[in-house]
């Protein structure tokens, strides 16, 4: 049975049985946490729906105006047909007003004016809500599922990572707790930070541009399975890419890095950061162009912040380290 997760102090020196009781504590905490979110998620299921679609509809409505796409043909034709009611409606009403006919025929006239009014104004005056295509009975019920699944580990995830912080966290000494605790304060932060700029702009710059690409060669239909978990993949590798300063500073506390190799070696920088945009979901120039500028932004954001909190070590503080290095090690 699993204890309770509770704080362990760097001197505490544990078992690696209660080193793995210790794990699945956080474990345990972690599924019941992601089981509840599940919970709310699948409950506000259509609002989440609505909120993922967003970026598809205004891009499938833009398309559809354009006339690109069976959408926009068949809303060109409605505008086509309502153009063509609105004149013989002015029409009909020029014929039920003139005195040229009798009366009973300008009573017929005004009769069709109102029908063809009311047919009128039933008609669709603007593009429709285009939302993913599901190709199967039960694919609404899945595609509902998946999309609460997804909603669940993107919402959960801060919480995973601070509890993977948060086992490791012993391992540091006080001193280098009191730097490491404002950056386990920054993980979910920075985290929804990065859904957010995915969601406004990358999100919709790649699926415009791919929804667009070469369109006139395709019958373009979006099917919600693929467009679901292109989203979230998305989202959360946006999240996770705004981790990049806490894991330089990560690197630069136990000495991986030093504040002065991430500035001198700036090129190598960009080189690998372009790598990893092109490598991020997106798959197209304008979408890792969009994630490329951030990843840049947290670059030197880092350099910063490794500056301010790189180790300074006085001699005794040295003797101290070593000391506390060969207890671990004991």
């Amino acid at each position: 049975m699993a204890t309770a997760v509770k704080p362990i102090g760097h001197e505490d020196r544990l078992t690696l049985v209660e080193h793995l009781d210790e794990l699945r504590s956080r474990l345990i905490v972690s599924v019941v946490a992601m089981v509840v979110i599940f919970g709310v998620c699948f409950w506000q299921n259509n609002e989440l729906l609505k909120i993922v679609n967003e970026p598809l509809t205004k891009s499938t409505k833009a398309r559809t105006r354009s006339g690109k796409g069976v959408e926009g043909q068949i809303y060109k034709a409605q505008q086509g047909i309502q153009q063509l009611g609105r004149t013989n409606l002015r029409t009909l009403r020029l014929l039920a007003s003139s005195s040229s006919f009798p009366a009973s025929m300008r009573a017929q006239f005004t009769k069709q004016a109102r029908q063809l009014q009311t047919q009128l104004a039933a008609l669709p005056h603007g593009p429709p809500d285009t939302q993913p295509v599901t190709l199967g009975p039960g694919e609404p019920f899945t595609a509902t599922l998946t999309v609460a699944l997804y909603f669940t580990v993107l919402l959960s995830l801060p919480l995973i990572l601070y509890q993977v912080y948060a086992f490791v966290l012993p391992a540091f000494n006080p001193r280098e707790r009191h730097i490491v605790m404002p950056l386990m304060a920054m993980v979910p932060v920075l985290f929804f930070i990065g859904v957010a700029f995915g969601y406004f702009l990358v999100l919709p710059a790649a699926v415009h541009f791919l929804q667009n690409f070469n369109s006139d060669q395709f019958n373009v239909l979006i099917q919600a399975r693929d467009y679901y978990k292109f989203s979230a993949l998305t989202l959360m590798a946006m999240g996770l890419v705004f981790q990049l300063p806490v894991a330089v500073l990560a690197a630069v506390r136990i000495g991986l890095l030093t504040p002065q190799t991430l500035r001198k070696q700036w090129r190598y920088a960009i080189l690998i950061l372009t790598v990893i945009a092109a490598a991020l979901p997106g798959t197209d120039p304008i979408s890792m162009l969009v994630e490329l500028v951030p990843l840049l932004a947290l670059y030197g954001f880092s350099i910063v912040l490794a500056y301010l909190f790189q180790p300074r070590y006085g001699p005794h503080e040295d003797s101290d380290r070593d000391e506390d290095a060969s207890r671990g090690l004991d």
